[in-house]
């Protein structure tokens, strides 16, 4: 397996990415690393700690997409950018996946103009991990794809969550919820309203209905459902924790395992191919597990599985 990282990608590349790159050849076991960006740069990188460069293959690219530069445009002007160059490998099957912790718009973009979403698919999601009180975790989507959503596209997430967990973490029969302000059948504004009796008459998966903002820490499900928009602000308050207790100087396991680090990066659901999109802060332990999720990914054939149950 070929696994491309986008080594110019994230606010402290390309140093970060390719210390990163060096910690998951480490423990990728055979597979290829293939760093795509500024050869010149990576290499200076691995010699100056003592890392042979030839343990990784190189696509040398020319342009970098900025953090803040407009997607679509930065991905259409800039075709020999790391991101660009990345997708189109990816299309041509020359990887197997891709990550990066650049442009997260322009991966998104990327994703849907190269690779494209998987047909039958109306958006492709972002997930993230929850972490459960009890140990374990769960699956929360959409966290910033899709700020408007209609309800038949919660109904694809609930489908798409369900075969992330079911092949990725090996959660038997997920339960997959609808977060909402209450737990009865017709609480929440009329997106929830309308998209609850979709779930509660689908056979797609085990819906177990709605879930409040205090569940998602429990077991009472495995996959939480919600649009972009309201997903995006539960996990930028869920990463504040990790922050919070540390400059509390609180240490706790349940609040240590919302480091981001731990997780490397978030699936883009829903499209053609294995892509993984880190956040940017991203140090080289969360470029690591971006690159060994990726790996995850490919390994339990997760594409094609949701393009077997979408045909």
């Amino acid at each position: 397996m070929k696994i491309g990282l986008d080594i110019m990608g994230g606010d402290y590349a390309p140093k970060a990415t390719v210390l990163g790159a060096i910690e998951a050849y480490k423990v990728l076991s055979g597979h290829i690393l293939v760093l795509i960006g500024d050869k010149d740069a990576a290499v200076s990188i691995l010699r100056e700690n003592n890392f042979n460069p030839d343990n990784f293959e190189y696509i040398h690219t020319t342009e970098v997409i900025g953090m803040g530069e407009h997607p679509t445009k930065a991905v259409v002007q800039k075709p020999d950018s790391s991101i660009s160059v990345g997708f189109k490998l990816l299309k041509e099957g020359q990887i197997q996946a891709f990550s990066s912790a650049g442009n997260t718009g322009a991966m998104l973009v990327g994703a849907m103009f190269s690779v494209k979403t998987i047909p039958g698919i109306l958006r492709p999601a972002i997930t993230t991990i929850v972490p459960k009180l009890k140990g374990g975790l769960g699956i929360l989507l959409d966290v910033g794809a899709n700020a408007d959503c209609k309800p038949e596209v919660l109904v694809q997430f609930g489908v798409l969550g369900s075969l992330m967990a079911q092949n990725v973490y090996n959660i038997d029969n997920p339960r997959v919820a609808l977060m909402n302000i209450g737990e009865e059948e017709e609480k929440g504004n009329l997106l929830c309203q309308a998209t609850y009796p979709l779930m509660r008459e689908t056979s797609l998966f085990n819906f177990v209905g709605n879930a409040e903002g205090r569940d998602l820490f429990s077991d009472n499900a495995d996959v939480f459902v919600c649009d972009g928009f309201t997903g995006n602000i539960i996990l930028k308050l869920a990463e504040s924790f990790y922050v919070a207790t540390r400059k509390k100087g609180l240490k706790d396991e349940f609040f240590d395992r919302f480091n981001y680090e731990q997780y490397g990066g978030s699936p883009i659901l829903g499209v053609n191919g294995a892509v993984v999109v880190g956040h940017g802060i991203s140090n080289p332990e969360a470029i690591k597990n971006m690159v060994l999720l990726s790996k995850d990914m490919v390994e339990s054939e997760l594409v094609g599985k949701i393009t077997q149950a979408f045909q």
